[in-house]
């Protein structure tokens, strides 16, 4: 049994003890983070060495985005694809070494696209939707079993989102956004694990808004993912999301996702 975890930190050096408190109550056996927001050199290397997770694959930049990959099996680093072609640290692949030998794991950070759903208008907009479109060509022609996880910034299906019709023009939930990653799931035939283990319209959700959640409103986004190949899909066994760290001290707009597979 492998398990895999998946959160966007929101500032890994600010959030260590909240890592810290759920990687000594939830052990995964690899942790996958994003927007930890420094470089490698600053990286809280100390807090997961001392908590076993001596495997790690860092690619970061200073005050911004990053990923993280951390575990406890070993790992070697494979890629960090640059996919907006304009060097912001969004991305590390690894494989695994030990238990689960060969499987490839992506962690993604997809922008999120500013606040207007048009590229003319909007540049950011225009670069997420580049950002998929090279991650689905690069999808197209993988040929290893691979999980990929991360926050994708998108929450695909009406039930996704606390509100459907309230949201559809809203960044994150419009049709432009929602059929750019349709194409990329297709390009691989990745499965969304959070809707094979909580199938819909079950409530699944990731993120709240800081301007909200303090005022109780659950208004809630699905824009964290956990996808595989269909092989590895198929040995998933268990998917959970750890909404109580939502509610811990200072804590990440986002919660962790944890899947567990059967290799």
């Amino acid at each position: 049994m492998v398990s895999i975890a998946t959160w966007n930190i929101n500032s890994v050096r600010l959030r260590a003890d909240a890592v810290a408190r759920f990687l000594g109550q939830e052990a995964p056996d690899v942790l996958c983070l994003q927007e930890i927001k420094t470089e490698e050199k600053h990286f809280p290397h100390a807090v997961f060495e001392a908590l076993g997770y001596t495997h790690r694959a860092v690619h970061g930049q200073k005050g911004y985005h990053g990923v993280a990959t951390v575990s406890r099996i070993p790992l070697r680093e494979l890629s960090r694809n640059d996919w907006q072609a304009n060097g912001e640290a969004r991305h590390v692949g690894v494989e695994l070494l030990g238990p689960g030998q060969g499987l490839v794991l992506e962690n993604v950070y997809i922008p999120a696209g500013g606040d207007i759903p048009d590229r003319n208008a909007n540049p950011k907009f225009g670069q997420k939707l580049d950002f998929l479109e090279r991650m689905s060509g690069w999808a197209d022609a993988l040929d290893r079993p691979t999980v990929i996880v991360g926050d994708f910034n998108i929450a695909p299906l009406d039930c996704d989102v606390y509100d459907h019709k309230a949201l559809v023009k809203v960044v994150s939930h419009t049709p432009i956004e929602i059929e750019a990653l349709g194409r990329f799931r297709d390009a691989h035939g990745w499965v969304d694990l959070g809707r094979k283990h909580i199938p819909a319209p079950e409530r699944n959700w990731t993120w709240w808004s800081y301007r909200t959640y303090w005022q109780d409103k659950d208004r809630g986004r699905r824009l964290d993912h956990m996808w595989a190949s269909p092989d590895l899909a198929a040995q998933s066994s268990s998917h959970r999301f750890v909404e109580e760290t939502r509610r811990w001290e200072q804590p990440s707009d986002h919660i962790p996702l944890i899947t567990e597979f059967a290799l």
